[in-house]
């Protein structure tokens, strides 16, 4: 099977292009420049993910889309509308790449959404596949547009498409808020988190490409969303003290009240990042295991403890 991956050279896309390489298939990685791929993936280059995107060369043979680009982040200083910029790529370039491997004669789209379509936080019920969507930041609305895209394309197309939820997704070459939890636990700083009983679920990047590979290699329906997860849930003091054990360092916790916490990000503006922080997002991914037979094959340990081996490596 030939698979084009739309964002090979990010995190999650190396770690997939590696895992779908095992399972014997030729690996296609769209990028934007010259960049590093994994070995044997061959590039494909293009300017920009859009609407307006030409895809007819790059998708000749394919049997098979990734699609893991995104734009994840929006200058305020530079538009007034971050939503129409997200929706530009995330939903418009998105259909814009379906409807093309549809009418080439693609058999399978997988498209890599966000659990928060769902939602922020959960409150005693796990979200699930069948609950209303409410995504609530501007990355999730066009995240969630694209899915009712896909799913509309579906009834017209002999196209099938799987749509994945994955919550935060962590493992070594993991950037942005966990590289910098793991650069606080590192340096010894006092977090006021010790007093957290939230729950989070997780999922280690080499597990999200197994579950990658593995809806690939079976059959798919017409079109079908599943959430996903490590096989355990966490609150944000248990995550950080498995960092800390896994870096050989104290894990420096103190027990502030979640009120005050709250209080404290209303002071600054930071309510909204706070609330995330120490709600709980837990998923029920029965669905995805019923289905495809499936159980994370790396522990959540394991996962984290590779994170740091690769945290301490890049100095």
């Amino acid at each position: 099977m030939k698979v084009l991956v739309t964002g090979a050279n990010g995190f999650v896309g190396a770690a997939v292009c590696r895992r779908l390489q095992r399972e014997g298939w030729q690996v296609l990685g769209v990028i934007r420049r010259e960049a590093t791929l994994p070995d044997g993936v061959i590039p494909r280059l293009i300017d920009a993910i859009g609407p307006q995107t030409v895809w007819t060369e790059t998708l000749a043979g394919v049997d098979a889309v990734v699609h893991l680009a995104a734009r994840v982040h929006v200058l305020k200083e530079h538009t007034n509308d971050p939503l129409a910029e997200y929706r530009r790529t995330n939903r418009d370039g998105t259909l814009c790449l379906a409807r093309a491997s549809a009418h080439l004669g693609v058999r399978r789209f997988l498209f890599m959404s966000s659990i928060r379509v769902n939602g922020e936080r959960t409150g005693g019920q796990p979200f699930r596949e069948d609950d209303d969507p409410a995504p609530v930041r501007p990355f999730d609305v066009s995240k969630w547009e694209a899915e009712q895209g896909l799913q509309q394309m579906a009834t017209e197309t002999a196209m099938r498409t799987t749509i994945l939820r994955p919550p935060l997704v962590y493992g070594p070459g993991v950037g942005g808020n966990f590289l910098s939890l793991m650069k606080a636990v590192a340096r010894g700083w006092p977090l006021p988190l010790g007093a957290l009983h939230n729950r989070q679920s997780l999922i280690g990047v080499d597990n999200l490409a197994d579950a990658v590979a593995v809806a690939l290699r079976e059959p798919a329906g017409q079109c079908e969303t599943f959430l996903l997860k490590d096989g355990e849930d966490v609150s944000t003091a248990e995550l950080i003290r498995e960092i800390a054990r896994a870096l050989h360092r104290p894990a420096r916790l103190l027990p502030v009240a979640p009120r005050l916490l709250l209080a404290l990000g209303g002071l600054f503006g930071r309510r909204g990042a706070v609330e995330r922080v120490i709600g709980s997002l837990q998923i029920d991914d029965r669905a995805f295991r019923g289905r495809f037979g499936w159980t994370a094959p790396v522990p959540m340990e394991t996962g984290l403890q590779a994170t740091a081996d690769w945290f301490r490596r890049r100095g």
